[in-house]
């Protein structure tokens, strides 16, 4: 919104000429929705307890999880509204993929706050149907991507085409039909959200992991368009270029900063949980920034752990229903390292090393090409 304001901004206010900087404006994000978020939650987690909103626990996961019973949940409530506030204020609103990124935090946080208060309404771990919440979330990833690739796909010179990780952008990729690159996106968007949400089982694990995507993205973001001088950084580094990719990583850094301030509080032993509301609007952007910055392949690794998780339960899954054996002890892999002795804060701290580590690959994946 400053943006919009800019030409009078400067005029009026000394130094108002910083605001042109995404440097700048990633910083601002990152604080204001790190400050927000610490400031709103102990009230939010106050009111909750008083009114006797806690999380409903189910009976087939470990007994351990029975303490967790009453703990205040939907916690991904305030991260959303600071992380809004925030790009609203900072973000370049004339940007159409802000646009984009916006309307599936926002539309996504939606189908997940339906779920989380149908749960606490009942008192149960149902919610919303499955099959329901999958049709919201594909008719909403289906309303951005048809607008964004029918309206701004020539103005922004979006590329269709898939990079293949490793390998150099100017000789190597894929190149799909433009309905199927569709399909794809829509895959992409719907899968990454509902793993992030799969993997919201122990306190921290599903943020610590979040946190590290988005940084990592926000990094990719940045060189994605970046100058140096007339020096094309993303030109040098053989990745591919993002018209106006830059602005995409002041979007990150205001989840970021929400994240971080909502983990204060989510760290062993939580105090709140992030609920679907958080998991299905986060995982949604982290898949909608993984198709924008033309990571749609490398996004595997990144969301390694995402990954895992979303694997482990499709294959217990599959494996029970054809031989009636179970490959692990419980789905998602987590609650099998639990049922295995792991104690719940090894977990999760083990599962942020390999996430940290995997982003660390795929960032090294720029240069080794």
């Amino acid at each position: 919104m400053f943006l919009l304001f800019y030409d009078w901004l400067k005029d009026v206010i000394p130094g108002a000429n910083v605001l042109r900087y995404v440097s700048f404006r990633i910083l601002m994000a990152t604080l204001t929705t790190l400050v927000t978020s610490m400031v709103l939650l102990p009230e939010f987690i106050r009111r909750l307890r008083e009114k006797k909103l806690g999380q409903s626990i189910r009976d087939v996961g470990p007994k351990t999880h029975q303490v967790k019973a009453g703990t205040p949940t939907m916690g991904g409530t305030v991260i959303l509204i600071a992380a809004a506030v925030s790009i609203l204020l900072w973000g370049d609103l004339a940007n159409p993929m802000i646009l984009m990124l916006l309307f599936v935090l926002l539309t996504f946080g939606a189908i997940g706050f339906v779920d989380d208060y149908l749960k606490l309404k009942y008192a149960n771990s149902k919610g919303l149907p499955g099959r329901y919440k999958l049709l919201f979330q594909f008719l909403s990833a289906g309303i951005v991507m048809g607008v964004f690739l029918t309206v701004y796909d020539t103005q922004l010179g979006f590329d269709h085409r898939l990079y293949i990780p490793f390998l150099r952008s100017d000789r190597y990729w894929l190149d799909l039909p433009e309905w199927l690159y569709f399909l794809f996106t829509l895959v992409v968007i719907v899968g990454t959200s509902n793993a992030v949400n799969l993997t919201d089982g122990l306190d921290g694990l599903a943020i610590g992991p979040s946190i590290v995507a988005l940084t990592t993205f926000m990094v990719l973001a940045y060189i994605s368009s970046a100058k140096l001088g007339t020096f094309d950084i993303s030109r040098y580094l053989l990745i591919p270029h993002v018209h106006q990719g830059s602005e995409l990583a002041v979007l990150c850094a205001a989840l970021i900063g929400g994240a971080v301030g909502f983990l204060w509080y989510n760290a062993y032993p939580a105090q709140v949980f992030l609920g679907d509301v958080g998991a299905l609007a986060i995982g949604g952007v982290l898949g909608l920034l993984a198709i924008f910055v033309k990571s749609e392949l490398l996004s595997v690794i990144i969301f390694g752990i995402f990954f895992l998780e979303a694997i482990s339960v499709i294959v217990q899954t599959a494996s029970y229903k054809l031989t009636g054996k179970r490959v692990f002890k419980m789905a998602p892999i987590h609650h099998h390292f639990e049922l295995k002795g792991w104690h719940e804060s090894t977990i999760t701290v083990r599962f942020w090393i390999v996430s940290i580590l995997l982003s660390i690959v795929a960032l090294a994946s720029i240069k080794l090409r």
